[in-house]
C-alpha cells in the first residue's frame, strides 16, 4: 500500500534547527550563506530557466514566509510541509534562498534558523523511513514508521499496501465482528490493518506475525508507537506489567496484544491452535504463487485446530495484480476443501490509496 496525500502526513524536521545566538551563525548557517544558488534564484541546477508554474509556486512560497514572518508566528507555524514538498520536487536550493531573500530586508539580524534549515537541506542525506499518520473516523489516529522505498532490506513488508487500508476500512465497518474476539493477523507487516481493528474494534486478544526479523522489529515498534504494550516475549513480564498499569492509568485500556514469528512452512497445528482465534485476518498475501501453497498450508492446519469453539473465521483482502495468481489461491483452496465466497468491499473511502486498484476481499469457509 502506497499512501500518498490526505490523512498521510509527513513529518517535517526543518522547524526543529537549532537556534544561534543574534549575529553568530553556526557553522552549517555559515556554509549555507556560502553555497551557490544553483544557477540563480530562477534557474534550476543546470542553469535553465525554469517553467513559469514553478517560478510562480516558488514566489507564493516565499511571500507566504514572508508574511507569516512579519505577522509575528511562530517559527514551527511557518508553512514548512510546502516547502519540503518543494524541495522534494527539486534538487535545486532555489526555493529557501528566494525565501531569505524577502525576509532579510523585513529584519536587522539575519535568520540563522532559516540558514541553518537551509544548510541541514544541502548536507542532509536522504532519509530511508517517513512517518505517516492515518486519521480514523472517531478522531483517533494510526502512526506509523514506514520505509520510503516499496523494497527495502529485502522485504516488501517495510511499506503500507492497498490492501491493507482496504481491508481496514472494511474492520471499521464491520466492528461485529471482532468486538471481544480473538484475532490472528497472517502476514502483518508494519501494523496498520491491526492497529486500526485495535484502536477501533474492540478485540479481546489481537496477534500480529510475521516471519521477516526487520519486519517484526519495526512492527513492534510502530505497535508501541501507537500506545499499546506488548505481552512479555522479548521483555520481562514485570516490566510488562509496569507499562500495562501506566497505560491502564492513562485511560489506554485495551485488547492483549503480542507479536509472533511465524513461518507459514514449519507452523504446527498444535502451535496454530495456542492462538485459540476466533478470527483470522491477511491482507495482500495473495501476490506470488510460490507463497500459496504454504498460505493454502496454514489455513488447512487452522481448520485442524482441536479447539473447544468453531473453527475461525478468515478474511483476506488481496490487490489482483496477475489474474493466473487469483485463479491459482481459488484451486489450492479447492483441493483442500476450503469454501471461499467474495464479500462486497467498504462503503466509504477513509485512506489514500489507488481507487483504481482491483481489490477483492474473501470470506473464508474452513
Amino acid at each position: 500500500m502506497e499512501p500518498g496525500a490526505g490523512n498521510a502526513q509527513h513529518r517535517s524536521s526543518l522547524p526543529g534547527a537549532e537556534r544561534t545566538s543574534p549575529g553568530r551563525p553556526s557553522a552549517a548557517a555559515q556554509e549555507a550563506r556560502l553555497a551557490p544558488a544553483s544557477g540563480g534564484g530562477s534557474q534550476g541546477s543546470h542553469g535553465e530557466e525554469e517553467p513559469p508554474m514553478e517560478g510562480a509556486e516558488e514566489e507564493r512560497l516565499a511571500l507566504a514566509f514572508q508574511r507569516g514572518f512579519l505577522a509575528g508566528r511562530r517559527l514551527p507555524d511557518l508553512p514548512w510541509e510546502d516547502l519540503e514538498q518543494k524541495l522534494k520536487r527539486s534538487s535545486a536550493s532555489s526555493s529557501l534562498l528566494a525565501i531569505l531573500q524577502k525576509l532579510e530586508p523585513a529584519t536587522a539580524e539575519p535568520l540563522d534558523e532559516l540558514y541553518e534549515a537551509l544548510g541541514n537541506v544541502l548536507r542532509a542525506e536522504e532519509s530511508t523511513h517517513c512517518y505517516k499518520n492515518y486519521l480514523l473516523p472517531a478522531g483517533d489516529a494510526i502512526t506509523l514508521c514506514e520505509s520510503v522505498a516499496i523494497i527495502s532490506q529485502g522485504t516488501t513488508g517495510l511499506v503500507t499496501w492497498d490492501a491493507g487500508l482496504y481491508l481496514a476500512e472494511w474492520a471499521l465497518e464491520n466492528m461485529a465482528v471482532f468486538s471481544n474476539r480473538s484475532v490472528l493477523e497472517l502476514g502483518s507487516g508494519i501494523g496498520l490493518t491491526g492497529l486500526a481493528v485495535c484502536k477501533a474494534c474492540r478485540p479481546r486478544a489481537y496477534t500480529f506475525s510475521d516471519h521477516h526479523q526487520l519486519v517484526l522489529q519495526q512492527l513492534s515498534e510502530n505497535i508501541c508507537l501507537n500506545g499499546f504494550v506488548l505481552e512479555p516475549k522479548a521483555h520481562s513480564r514485570d516490566t510488562a506489567e509496569g507499562q500495562r498499569g501506566a497505560a491502564e492509568h492513562a485511560g489506554l485500556q485495551g485488547p492483549d496484544v503480542s507479536v509472533a514469528e511465524l513461518d507459514w512452512n514449519s507452523i504446527t497445528t498444535e502451535q496454530l491452535a495456542e492462538f485459540r482465534a476466533d478470527v483470522v485476518l491477511a491482507a495482500d498475501v495473495v501476490y506470488d504463487p510460490q507463497l500459496i501453497q504454504a498460505l493454502t498450508g496454514v489455513l488447512q492446519k487452522l481448520s485442524s485446530c482441536d479447539n473447544d469453539s468453531d473453527s475461525p473465521e478468515v478474511y483476506i483482502a488481496f490487490t489482483i495484480r496477475n489474474p493466473d495468481t487469483y485463479r491459482c489461491f481459488q484451486r489450492e483452496l479447492d483441493k483442500v476443501g476450503i469454501g471461499w465466497q467474495v464479500l462486497p468491499g467498504p462503503q466509504k473511502n477513509l485512506f489514500p490509496y489507488d481507487p483504481q486498484a482491483n481489490i477483492t476481499l474473501l470470506k473464508l469457509h474452513l
